[in-house]
Order: structure tokens, then sequence, then C-alpha cells
């Protein structure tokens, strides 16, 4: 069981990271200096911003949960 939810927890740990750097920019920064402040055409479109905040939401409730179950089957 412990071993599914390490498993679990170091994919929903990847994917957050690259959800988190698909995000745009909103001004200067770390996201301007590699590449962030260019106007792609999938980077305005609301659509495509608002899935991508629901799916990072998604991901990290579910890193949370993982943590929150980790820590309570090693407690024991």
């Amino acid at each position: 069981m412990e071993l599914a939810f390490s498993i679990a927890l170091i994919i929903c740990s990847a994917l957050m990271v690259l959800l988190v750097l698909l995000h745009k920019g909103k001004g200067g920064g770390l996201s301007d200096l590699f590449g962030g402040g260019m106007s792609s055409s999938l980077g305005g479109s609301s659509v495509v911003e608002k899935n991508l905040d629901r799916l990072t939401i998604i991901v990290g409730s579910l890193w949370f949960v993982c943590i929150v179950v980790l820590g309570l089957l090693l407690k024991e």
C-alpha cells in the first residue's frame, strides 16, 4: 500500500512541476528570462489557461492526499 502511494506521489510531483512550468508568466521575473514574456498562439487562449488551471488544482489535490495518506501509513 505504501509503495502504491509513494509511486503516485512521485508521479504527482513530476506532473505538478510540469504544469506549473506550463503556466503563462504574469510579469517580470524568471518566466521572462526563459522566454515566458513572448506571446504564443496557445498562451492567449482563455480556454487553455482555464483547463491548465483546473488540471493543476486537481493534480495538486491528489498530491496533497498522497502526502496525508503516506503520513498516516508511515506513522503506524
